[in-house]
């Protein structure tokens, strides 16, 4: 098959989001309108996912249809959509998920609906409502303390909003309740991968994929994130042919998965092999239009000498995000650092990660702060944030590169030199474009 031209990839994308955008009428943080059960929205998922998933929820939203209380349904409707949303990554999931436990919610209150109470934390979540989600797994908590989802998903959002001490506890109470699950494991290895300590992160994937392999009823989703945490994992530490054959793995378990293809994609440019990387991120942007995914494949083009096809992907991205403003500014983190990486719009990237760190305070959050400051010419205000950044322990060559470039900045040559050589040395090629200006910045 021949890979499509940048216009065409382009304008399926636009569309994608744009549809996406339009088909969620809510922000992330908005609280619902009062409905009554019987004048709740009608709730339709697009024709995205396997076929025998696909049955299961026109069967289950039929059933709404003929009884808008049956809440064993809404929140068997809930659980699916986000099923869906991991793996196809559409973002109109997301919408009928939360439509569908709210729906549950307002039919029977929580204290004798904790299916529904499960399902609106997980859409909290993922929409990146991580007050609320961390809110509702309090709730879940108080509901039922022997058990671990609630110290999942208040683990999950604590982690995101940066409250590290309070996630260490919850995350803790969830090991006790339920040790060695792939629940569990996968979350202490994103746990053990923030705070520097790759091998047991590896070793925690690891085991969380022999569970997912030998369950019951195993899902090629599930085994195919693992891989991919995997490859993450291996990559993020420049072991590019552990992370290769991690993400070949995730493709082999679900074909055109698009984090894998993606993540190939980066693989095959810190190799130096430009033509099978566009490839492979074209592939990713037809599936979804993810705008890291349309911002790399841009990078890509423009150290290819295609400045034009560049052009047409860095204005998508910022369609994208505007886009997602109007539905709960999903990607308001990846624009401002789009912009800063790009050199364009300072102030708008500044203002864009100075606002979702005030409310989301994680290392990422405030890297994203440090970079647009430098970016904005707010140098003191870099320095700052750069200090929460590396004060978990994360080892991460883009974070060691923005601290680098930051002290460069502010005049201290040995710690600027001291940081890109850190960067450098655990991932060579961490980005395409900006580990060149490591380089560079370090040879001066």
């Amino acid at each position: 098959m021949h890979a499509q031209s940048p216009l065409v990839v382009a304008l399926f994308a636009a569309v994608s989001l744009t549809t996406a955008a339009c088909n969620r009428n809510r922000s992330t943080g908005e609280t619902a309108a009062p409905v009554s059960s019987a004048s709740a929205p009608a709730i339709v998922a697009p024709s995205r996912g396997d076929d025998s998933t696909m049955m299961a929820v026109r069967f289950l939203e039929d059933r709404v249809k003929g009884d808008p209380d049956d809440i064993v349904a809404l929140n068997k409707l809930s659980a699916y959509y986000l099923q869906l949303q991991r793996r196809t990554g559409a973002v109109e999931y997301l919408r009928l998920a939360l439509q569908a436990a709210r729906s549950s919610l307002k039919v029977l209150p929580a204290d004798q609906n904790l299916g529904g109470l499960r399902t609106l934390a997980q859409a909290e979540y993922e929409t990146h409502d991580f007050t609320s989600a961390r809110d509702s797994g309090r709730e879940l908590i108080e509901y039922e303390p022997d058990k671990a989802p609630g110290y999942q998903v208040r683990g999950d959002a604590l982690l995101e909003l940066g409250d590290y001490e309070q996630a260490t506890k919850a995350y803790a109470k969830m090991e006790e309740l339920d040790h060695g699950s792939l629940a569990t494991e996968s979350r202490l290895a994103y746990f053990a991968r923030l705070r520097g300590d790759s091998a047991t992160a590896q070793r925690r994937y690891s085991v969380a994929l022999a569970q997912a392999k030998t369950a019951l009823t195993p899902s090629a989703e599930t085994i195919s994130w693992c891989h991919w945490q995997l490859g993450e994992t291996a990559f993020s530490i420049g072991d590019y042919q552990t992370a290769e054959r991690h993400y070949r793995d995730a493709l082999t378990a679900l074909p055109d998965y698009f984090r894998a293809v993606a993540s190939l994609g980066r693989v095959r440019a810190a190799q130096g092999d430009l033509a099978g990387a566009i490839e492979r991120y074209e592939q990713a942007v037809r599936i979804i239009p993810d705008p890291q995914f349309v911002a790399a494949l841009g990078d890509l083009y423009k150290l290819s000498a295609r400045d034009k096809d560049a052009a047409i992907q860095y204005s998508l991205v910022e369609k994208i995000g505007r886009l997602n403003e109007l539905n709960g500014a999903l990607y308001n983190r990846q624009l401002a650092l789009f912009y800063s990486d790009h050199d364009l719009k300072p102030e708008e990237g500044y203002a864009n990660a100075l606002r979702e760190y005030g409310v989301r305070r994680d290392i990422y959050g405030a890297d994203a702060l440090a970079w647009t400051a430098l970016k904005a010419g707010r140098i003191k205000e870099a320095q700052s944030a750069i200090k929460d950044v590396l004060g978990l322990g994360t080892k991460d060559a883009r974070l060691f590169y923005h601290a680098g470039m930051i002290a460069q900045a502010a005049g201290d040559k040995s710690g600027a030199r001291d940081y890109l050589k850190r960067a450098l040395a655990l991932n060579p090629q961490f980005d395409p474009l900006q580990a060149p200006i490591a380089r560079k910045a370090l040879e001066s």
